[in-house]
C-alpha cells in the first residue's frame, strides 16, 4: 500500500470534516430560529389535518423522501404517525408528467392534486434554481400552502419568491456537498422540534 496515496487522501477527508464543521458553525449563528418557525408551522399543519409535501432533486429528493420516512415512520421516538409524502417516489406520476408536459412541471401537478390550503410545501433545491422546485412553490403560493424552502448559494431565485409568511433556510455556502451536509441536520432539526411540540 502507498503510504503517501494514504496520506494525501487521509488529508483530502480530513479537509472534508474540517470545511462541513465550518459551514455548520456559520449556519448555526442564523438558522436556528428559522428552524423554531419552521417546527411551529408543521406542527400547526399536522395537528389541523394538514401534510407536508416535500420536493427536490438528486440528493434533494433523498432529503425530501428522508424527511417523508421520519415523519411517516418515527424520528427517534415512537409516536403516532404524521402525515407528510415525497413528490420524488411516484415514478408513473413523474414519467408521465415529464414526457406530456415538461420535467418542470413534476411537482407543481402534484401539488395542485393533492395539495389543499394549510398544507406545507418543502422544497428542496441547493442551488436556489430548481425549474420544478420553482414551479411548485409558485403552485403553493397560489393555493394558500406554506412554503418552507432549503436552499444555499444565496438562496438562488426561490428567494425573490418568498414572503414574510414562508420560512427560507438557506445555508451561507455554495458548495453543494457542503450545502446538502447542512440540510440534513436542518431536517432533523425540523423532525425533532416538531415530535418535541407534539408529543412532549
Amino acid at each position: 500500500m502507498n503510504k503517501e496515496t494514504i496520506e494525501r487522501l487521509r488529508i483530502r477527508a480530513s479537509q472534508h470534516f474540517l470545511d462541513s464543521i465550518a459551514v455548520k458553525q456559520e449556519a448555526e449563528k442564523t438558522l436556528p430560529e428559522l428552524v423554531a418557525r419552521g417546527v411551529m408551522a408543521m406542527a400547526q399543519c399536522l395537528q389541523s389535518g394538514g401534510k407536508v409535501m416535500a420536493c427536490g432533486n438528486g440528493g434533494s429528493a433523498a432529503d425530501a423522501q428522508h424527511f417523508a420516512a421520519e415523519l411517516i415512520g418515527r424520528f427517534e421516538r415512537e409516536r403516532q404517525e404524521l402525515a407528510a409524502i415525497a413528490l420524488t417516489t411516484d415514478s408513473s406520476i413523474l414519467t408521465a408528467v415529464g414526457n406530456d408536459y415538461s420535467y418542470d412541471e413534476i411537482f407543481s401537478k402534484q401539488v395542485r392534486g393533492l395539495g389543499k390550503e394549510g398544507d406545507i410545501l418543502l422544497g428542496i433545491s441547493t442551488s436556489g434554481n430548481s425549474k420544478n422546485v420553482i414551479k411548485a412553490i409558485e403552485a403553493a403560493k397560489k393555493m394558500g400552502i406554506k412554503v418552507i424552502a432549503f436552499t444555499g448559494n444565496g438562496g438562488g431565485k426561490i428567494a425573490s419568491l418568498l414572503d414574510q409568511d414562508d420560512i427560507h433556510l438557506c445555508v451561507p455556502c455554495s458548495r453543494t456537498a457542503r450545502i446538502q451536509e447542512t440540510h440534513l441536520v436542518l431536517l432533523h432539526g425540523l423532525c425533532d422540534g416538531v415530535d418535541h411540540l407534539m408529543f412532549d
